[in-house]
């Protein structure tokens, strides 16, 4: 997480909105000799103290994790570069500005049981935005289901503490941080135009 306070300041509501949101990030832990990273979509609960996640048996975070280990998720957003042009102001230097919240905690591998569930609130997160009817797993033919959570893990990571870095000029005055956010806007892609609306709601 950046050290400068002034992309510190999000509110914890505001970074575990974020969260629940995104709902995507990397996993991390100590590891023999590296650490030992997993990507992964995650439930978090509304008051962003635990998040629920699976794992394919072959991961080696699962050979590593018999019981519970020290862990962080980093779920990161929109990030794009800020060139000095942009400020409209002079002796200014390259940037890259982002949106970055981890949570750390600790990895706890959940009873086999709890999976099906798991996988059926996880789905029905993503699904449910979508404009159509919802895909279940009572779609799924009979066994086949149950053959495919036979290689797959469940887990809650219990959060003990949830960090934000939003690094969106605020170190600038209004006018040169929404001078550059209109530059960023006018980018292609629409990652960067969130970027850019970010930037102008900075606080």
């Amino acid at each position: 997480m950046h050290p400068n306070p002034a992309f510190r300041g999000t509110t914890e509501t505001r970074n575990i909105a974020f969260l629940r949101a995104r709902a995507f990030g990397t996993l991390a832990l100590n590891g023999d000799h590296v650490p030992l990273t997993a990507h992964i979509p995650f439930l978090l609960n509304d008051t962003g103290t635990q998040a629920e996640l699976h794992l394919v048996r072959s991961n080696p975070i699962v050979r590593q994790v018999e019981d519970e280990q020290a862990s962080v998720i980093t779920c990161t957003g929109p990030d794009g570069y800020v060139s000095p042009d942009w400020y409209g102001i002079d002796d200014q230097v390259p940037t890259w500005n982002y949106v970055a919240v981890r949570l750390t905690g600790t990895l706890v591998r959940s009873p086999q049981g709890d999976l099906h569930a798991l996988l059926d609130r996880l789905s029905a997160h993503f699904e449910d935005p979508l404009d159509k009817k919802s895909w279940t797993s009572e779609k799924m033919s009979d066994g086949v289901m149950d053959r495919m959570m036979r290689i797959i893990v469940p887990y809650v990571f219990h959060v003990e503490s949830i960090e934000g870095t939003w690094k969106l000029n605020q170190n600038k005055e209004d006018p040169v941080r929404r001078a550059a956010a209109a530059q960023i806007e006018q980018s292609h892609g629409h990652e960067l135009q969130t970027l850019a609306q970010l930037m102008l709601d900075a606080e």
